[in-house]
């Protein structure tokens, strides 16, 4: 059965509180499993929430500021450590090449899983599978950061009511779709597209055109909202976006469920965030992200 959800391993920016442990998420895509920004702390949170690295198949970093790939060590060594069967892929900014290496190797282990290098050193497709396209955004922060995107490609549904009015039914239904055709029936005239879902993860970044690009028409939008709207001139001089912000981008881009994250350890209130985000216009699912929460990817319409 095809599970689509994120696992939040936690949700603390720069530093861990004793409530939230430094970043890390997984998205649980059908058969796969994407590992983001793993920070310090990732491998436990991951015993705690039920992941094993047998779930792992990515590892996607936006940037390498220690909140955000801290984490990288343990997990790594674990991936090796349980012997992990399948094809692991990472993806990290190419300007910090010397900072994957030196995660990867930060202590002697031994080493049985081959972990695919995957530098990303501009906005465009990482990867592409049958499940999935992954791509990449450049955004503004302090460093070279980019943001991730999944976009399944666009299916079919059929249609009964109109595969009924001209008598297809049983194998023929099949036979329609496989050949785009039947007896001088178009599969446009008893089907209609059926959207692919859509996945942003954007992290640690001023308002650009890359935080407008990963979110446009997202099923799901997993954003950072370090600070609250107050404290809007601290956003912009350190790289970060408010909740206002945040919520604005996802208003605007159509986003269905805006998952707000990355909180600075200034603010006690989690639900200030959430006011912040209604107040700026956001209508759709919002979740103020808290450690050990599952979220599932909303159903296709």
């Amino acid at each position: 059965m095809s599970v689509r959800e994120l696992v939040v391993l936690g949700t603390a920016s720069q530093v861990p509180t004793r409530h939230r442990n430094h970043n890390g998420y997984l998205l649980r895509w059908d058969g796969e499993g994407i590992l983001f920004d793993p920070g310090e702390g990732t491998q436990r949170q991951m015993l705690r929430a039920g992941v094993a690295a047998h779930d792992l198949n990515r590892i996607c970093v936006t940037h390498f500021h220690g909140d955000h790939a801290l984490g990288l060590p343990g997990v790594i060594q674990r991936i090796n450590l349980d012997q992990v069967p399948h094809e692991m892929t990472a993806h990290y900014p190419k300007s910090g090449q010397r900072f994957f290496e030196r995660l990867q190797y930060a202590t002697p282990y031994r080493a049985t899983v081959f972990i695919t290098e995957g530098p990303v050193a501009g906005d465009g497709v990482l990867a592409q599978t049958p499940s999935y396209t992954l791509e990449a955004r450049r955004l503004s922060h302090s460093v070279e950061t980019y943001g991730y995107r999944i976009v399944e490609p666009d299916g079919r549904r059929m249609l009964p009511e109109r595969l009924a009015a001209h008598g297809i039914k049983g194998p023929d239904v099949g036979r329609i779709q496989r050949e785009g055709s039947l007896g001088g029936v178009p599969l446009d005239a008893v089907s209609e597209v059926r959207r692919g879902q859509r996945f942003a993860f954007v992290m640690d970044t001023r308002l650009c055109d890359g935080v407008y690009a990963l979110a446009e028409g997202c099923d799901m939008l997993v954003i950072e909202s370090t600070f609250l709207d107050e404290d809007e001139q601290l956003a912009v001089e350190h790289g970060h976006l408010t909740a206002g912000q945040a919520a604005r981008v996802a208003r605007d881009g159509g986003v269905r469920h805006l998952v707000l994250t990355h909180f600075s350890q200034r603010y006690t209130d989690p639900d200030e965030f959430e006011r912040q985000a209604r107040a700026a216009g956001y209508e759709g699912e919002l979740t103020v992200a808290h450690d050990l929460l599952r979220v599932p990817v909303p159903k296709r319409r």
